[in-house]
């Protein structure tokens, strides 16, 4: 059986973000392409964070979900004011608090960052308020969760 899987036309798994898609370029966010869900795979979800900030918690990027169980991202869908997403997706905060994806932005000097592309293949679609945060949108996702697969970019602002 074939395993779900998340990749990117722009950057490869462990391999750096280009400046397009950083808080340094446009802060677009990247093209996404997902596929083999499990069976009974309704809807999927994605969290994008940097555990490598300097912080407690990791920053999240980007939070959406009720996307669809195969499919693809095209560039900027995650651009509050230009909601060019799947119909029936929804876009959660992330730790600015705006709505959308916030581009990798760490600071100068810091170091290499990772940022985690997390998709969770749940057995139903969530509720589709608008606006859940990282923690609300796991704690709906709790006990639906069928798979999950991860692509990870890298990111350093020297």
């Amino acid at each position: 059986m074939s395993q779900m899987t998340i990749s990117s036309p722009a950057f490869a798994d462990g391999q750096t973000i280009p400046v397009q898609y950083t808080g340094d370029g446009q802060s677009l966010s990247p093209p996404l392409e997902w596929s083999n869900p499990p069976a009974g795979c309704l809807s999927a979800a994605m969290i994008v964070d940097d555990p490598d900030a300097p912080r407690p918690q990791p920053w999240v990027h980007w939070v959406i979900y009720n996307l669809p169980p195969q499919g693809s991202l095209g560039p900027n869908v995650g651009q509050a004011q230009r909601p060019s997403q799947p119909a029936g997706a929804v876009q959660g905060f992330n730790t600015a608090g705006q709505t959308g994806y916030m581009g990798p932005s760490p600071p100068k000097g810091h170091g290499v960052h990772h940022y985690h592309f997390k998709l969770y293949a749940l057995d139903r679609p969530l509720d589709p308020r608008p606006g859940m945060t990282k923690e609300q949108l796991l704690s709906a996702m709790q006990g639906h969760i069928l798979a999950q697969a991860e692509l990870a970019g890298t990111y350093e602002r020297r």
